[in-house]
């Protein structure tokens, strides 16, 4: 079963941390100096704050798959979509290393579609091409 993403970058992590956990009651899963995430089953979604984005806001959406080969099929659709999409294996971001797709909705929202496959001990920071949308904080394509 997949599980929604959402990325949001934030000013001030402590204080964000303390709002998210109210909010969602429960304290984040991960907590980093410059990241914390909550992996939530109700709602089911995989929701990470940082400090590393240009601005405070969303960041970008995205879909967790919990195989390779969930993340194969939705892979296959936006390729049947003929959607524009930039593969990448092993990419090492945000504590973790995850095989994933990213691509761009009609309104240039980035959305990450991934697999994780290990955590990795430094926030890391995956290659990537060229692709039209502005720079993500959280490894996602660059303009």
């Amino acid at each position: 079963m997949k599980r929604f993403h959402v990325h949001v970058g934030v000013r001030d992590l402590s204080e964000s941390i303390r709002f998210y956990s109210a909010l969602f009651g429960a304290q984040p899963s991960v907590r980093k100096d410059d990241y914390a995430k909550w992996m939530l089953d109700d709602p089911r979604v995989n929701f990470a704050i940082s400090t590393r984005a240009l601005r405070a806001g969303v960041d970008h959406l995205g879909i967790q798959a919990e195989s390779s080969a969930e993340l194969d099929e939705i892979g296959i659709r936006l390729a049947q979509a003929d959607v524009s999409t930039q593969p990448q294996k092993a990419a090492a971001c945000c504590y973790a290393k995850s095989d994933k797709y990213w691509t761009l909705d009609p309104q240039n929202v980035a959305w990450e579609s991934f697999h994780t496959l290990d955590s990795v001990p430094v926030f890391g920071e995956d290659t990537r091409e060229k692709v039209e949308a502005p720079k993500s904080a959280c490894c996602g394509p660059v303009g």
